[in-house]
């Protein structure tokens, strides 16, 4: 969900992704043509997209697990109203379970890695790496690239990238009425270019028809329940397919929830405060290490080094590619995973004290990437939030709220609204969104780290009172985006008893948490490569 979709999943290409070959498409009830994909894969630990990077395994039992894939497409209506009209393919993955097809065994697993615009065949490979393996082997782990994305077809790009989004950007944050006029001309282009190249398909692309999507999915694989995984705006996906198909549902997860109520113009004003607080947070644990980064005792002192580094970019870009608003793009990383912290720390204090660039360019390069990948993510981003709801169409309500919000909220509020800008602009209208809550589902788990800043906390109480059968799990003291298999033993153990025997915890009536699992511990400083922290 919004800034560093691909920032967050580029420092994680841990795993490089597979070819999927062509599939047949499947007649109803007659199934999928699965074929192997390229290679056998080996389990490593992920930094993805709305999945927070695993610690290592510290009994080595998950390492090295070999995991056999298949892979194949389905095709599925471009307008779910028109089912026999026009077909576009979804690109999908299964790692099978080892369990025997009895009583063991417990179906299918769909997951989905948020974005909108990220890829669920590389999360169904971590995954099934890193599920326990008595849970991995009772489910055929599913992964599919939602329309439009990545090896589904068509996948979208509106730009070429490489000029588009070429380093050193403008600055995100204008200081005069000139410098916002660009960036909103600039928005005005990407929706226009967008338009103009999948003016067909726009309409269509959309969380309601996803959800959809899911459900030939289900049926193709000749399945009456599937259980599903979904992080970030996976979980609004999720929410939207349990609300339309409750009887289809077997188990539901949804890690860091998004609030149903606030798509997604809201939601991107929630979320400026909460990276705002998650930014401090890191700026706070750097003074409590002055001794090893020298950059300020105190949370304000850093903060006054950060922002004086900000601004200098904008003249001096570091390695004439790093300006303010890729500095942006890395530091919020940060926020999304705390485990980047010290080399984020790193870079920042090398540059501050020696002008060393080439930490700062590390970074850039593993979270900032700037090709057709990261922008077929962004293009479907755009597309489903800006058609999944309404979004204002005046440009003076978008500056109007900004420039408040920047006020309290300085390290996000603008980039998040240059991020977002396109939709005051996108060629096809917002929808009404689906009306999410149900009370015929089986139990439901949700888990939600109580700082996250990009799907704030409050999101996963609505939901919790949405789905009367919801019981939420709250990791305490955390703010890291993405909370199973993530290295928390605590959560990790509910979801395990959740997906074997359906185990939830009790529901209270406080309208809160139902349980609560301790953060980790936050990271400690990394040794520089010379071996001396002091820069």
């Amino acid at each position: 969900m919004r800034q560093v979709l691909a920032v967050v999943a580029g420092a994680a290409a841990l795993i490089a992704g597979s070819a999927v070959p062509a599939g047949a498409r499947p007649a109803p009830g007659r199934g999928i043509a699965w074929r192997p994909c390229d290679r056998t894969l080996t389990a490593r630990p992920p930094l993805g997209i709305g999945i927070r990077a695993a610690r290592e395994d510290p009994g080595g039992k998950r390492a090295g697990r070999a995991l056999q894939e298949e892979c194949a497409t389905v095709q599925v209506p471009l307008d779910h109203s028109r089912p026999d009209g026009r077909q576009i393919t979804l690109a999908i993955n299964r790692i099978r379970g080892t369990a025997p097809r009895n009583g063991e065994h417990r179906g299918v697993l769909l997951v989905n890695p948020g974005g909108p615009g990220g890829s669920g065949l590389e999360l169904a490979r971590h995954v099934a790496a890193l599920l326990p393996p008595e849970v991995a082997a009772r489910y055929d782990v599913i992964g599919f690239d939602p329309r439009g994305v990545g090896a589904s077809r068509p996948a979208l790009t509106c730009v070429d990238a490489r000029r588009y989004f070429a380093a050193p950007r403008p600055d995100n944050v204008p200081r005069t009425a000139a410098e916002e006029d660009a960036l909103v001309a600039r928005a005005k282009r990407y929706a226009k270019a967008c338009g103009e190249r999948w003016g067909w398909f726009l309409p269509h692309l959309h969380t309601e028809n996803a959800a959809r999507d899911m459900e030939v999915i289900r049926a193709a694989l000749g399945e009456e329940k599937i259980s599903y995984l979904g992080y970030s705006y996976g979980t609004y996906l999720g929410a939207v397919y349990a609300t339309l198909f409750p009887h289809r549902v077997h188990r539901l997860v949804l890690d860091s929830v998004v609030d149903p109520g606030r798509v997604w113009y809201d939601s991107n004003l929630d979320q400026n405060h909460g990276f705002d607080r998650r930014h401090r947070d890191f700026l706070a644990w750097v003074a409590r290490y002055h001794a090893e980064y020298r950059l300020g005792r105190t949370e304000a002192a850093v903060s006054r080094a950060w922002y004086a580094l900000r601004d200098r970019l904008r003249t001096r870009p570091a390695a004439g590619i790093i300006g303010p608003s890729e500095l942006d793009d890395i530091y919020t990383a940060g926020a999304y995973s705390s485990r980047l912290w010290p080399a984020l720390a790193g870079a920042f204090s090398w540059y501050v004290h020696r002008g060393e660039t080439a930490g700062l360019v590390r970074l850039h390069r593993a979270l900032g990437k700037e090709d057709e990948e990261e922008e077929n993510s962004y293009a479907v981003y755009l597309g489903v939030e800006c058609r999944d709801a309404p979004w204002p169409r005046d440009w003076a309500r978008w500056h109007r709220d900004t420039v408040r919000s920047h006020e309290d909220a300085p390290f996000m509020a603008w980039p998040n609204t240059v991020y977002n800008a396109p939709c005051a602009f996108w060629p096809v209208p917002g929808r009404t969104p689906v009306r999410v809550g149900t009370d015929r589902l089986p139990p439901v788990l949700l888990i939600q780290s109580e700082g996250d800043p990009a799907t704030p906390y409050p999101g996963a109480l609505t939901v919790r009172r949405l789905f009367p059968t919801a019981r939420l799990v709250v990791e305490s003291g955390g703010g890291d985006h993405g909370v199973s298999l993530g290295g928390n033993p605590c959560v990790d153990d509910r979801l395990a008893a959740y997906l074997l025997d359906g185990r939830v915890p009790e529901r209270r009536s406080t309208g809160h948490a139902d349980a609560v699992c301790p953060a980790p511990p936050a990271p400690e400083p990394a040794a520089a490569e010379d071996g001396d922290r002091r820069p």
